[in-house]
């Protein structure tokens, strides 16, 4: 048996959902980097690369290409955030990622660029009906994750409501395709995004007060 034969391999029944090793694993890798992130810590992004690589064989199982596609991109901005991170550091005071809110710029172009690429992605889907039996969710999902990776990789508190509108969509299309692991740490991400929004969100506000109050100093 090989290890992609073995990952896509059951691990266990509950309440009569199939869980393989690979929705397991990758998703709980996954819990860990959201929870590194929640901490601003620079290990969230191999974290989520590791989570990435395995998960790829969990949505390739359940003939979701957007899923692929959507862990193939993970794996790619996950080396783009090491990388912002890694430059950003100096930036707060703990040697932590600096954190702030989008401009109001930065917002639309996230906003723009995700419904345009759902928009791309899904008429894909739709005219090659091979790709993904679900197009439209899948698609959503698919851009909905490139644009809350940017945001975090930028240091936006606007990450956290982007993995909250993907999650809403999440939930139900995981259990629908048979990753029921997925749409269970779906559940579990939903409290870890409220918890590490109310944290980012402080630590902005903390981090626009420094500079006003060390301007008065001066």
């Amino acid at each position: 048996m090989s290890v992609l034969d073995w990952l896509n391999g059951p691990a266990f029944t509950a309440f009569g959902q199939r869980v393989i090793w690979s929705d397991m694993i990758g998703n709980t890798i996954g819990l860990a980097a959201l929870a590194l992130g929640w901490r601003r810590s620079i290990w969230t992004w191999p974290t989520q690369f590791l989570s990435g690589v395995i998960l790829v064989a969990a949505y390739a199982s359940a003939h979701l290409s957007g899923g692929v596609g959507k862990q193939l991109l993970v794996i790619g901005v996950a080396v783009w955030g090491w990388r912002q991170w890694q430059r950003g550091r100096q930036q707060a005071q703990d040697g932590s990622i600096a954190v702030r809110f989008a401009t109001w710029r930065e917002r639309g172009l996230l906003i723009g660029g995700t419904a345009l690429g759902t928009l791309a992605v899904g008429g894909l889907f739709t005219l090659v009906p091979q790709l993904s039996w679900n197009p439209w969710p899948d698609a959503y999902i698919f851009v909905g994750t490139l644009a809350a990776m940017v945001a975090q990789a930028r240091g936006l508190v606007e990450f956290w409501f982007a993995w909250l509108l993907v999650d809403v969509v999440g939930v139900p299309l995981a259990f629908s395709s048979g990753l029921a692991f997925s749409g269970l740490v779906y559940v579990v991400y939903l409290a870890l995004v409220a918890w590490g929004m109310r944290d980012w969100w402080l630590r902005s506000r903390t981090t626009a007060e420094r500079p006003a109050l060390e301007g008065v100093a001066a």
